[in-house]
């Protein structure tokens, strides 16, 4: 299903049935200044993170899904060889392109890395930031033994 809004600038693409239901893929949005190519990187990034798509699963079709989305074709090639550059897809010659194994994990280390960089930008040094991870991981371990310890949320000694 295809929906277009001229209101909004955004296009709406198919959507893809789960065991969830049904969901929208990708939506473009043409006011955003990234190009094309990086929206859909984006959203099948977020759909793999989310675990929408999941190993192993076939995508779309070049062809098939610039027809849904109206866009050439060129840019959903774009798309997938940069998804498949950063090890989230593979290509079968002949059969398509599938969701990768542990692309979920990939796009948790990116976001971590992110986080990470993030936080040295605004000033957090790295004895805080190991303390942070220190902090989460003994939580994680006095859970695990049955401990009492619970996670009432961060003071404002704690903020990272």
């Amino acid at each position: 299903m295809v929906l277009w809004s001229q209101d909004n600038c955004i296009n709406d693409i198919s959507t893809v049935e789960t065991e969830k239901g049904e969901i929208s893929m990708i939506v473009l949005d043409y006011r955003d200044r990234r190009p094309l190519y990086e929206q859909i990187t984006e959203r099948f990034e977020e759909l793999m993170f989310q675990e929408v798509l999941t190993e192993d699963m076939k995508l779309p079709s070049v062809r098939s899904l610039a027809t849904e989305l109206s866009i050439n074709p060129n840019t959903i090639q774009r798309a997938y060889v940069e998804l498949e550059r950063r090890g989230y897809i593979y290509s079968v010659k002949g059969k398509g392109s599938f969701v990768a194994e542990g692309s979920r994990h990939k796009e948790w280390e990116m976001r971590f890395d992110e986080a990470i960089k993030e936080g040295l930008q605004i000033g957090i040094g790295a004895d805080r930031i190991r303390e942070r991870m220190e902090r989460v991981l003994d939580k994680k371990e006095n859970k695990r033994e049955g401990g009492m310890e619970h996670d009432t949320g961060s003071t404002a000694d704690e903020t990272v």
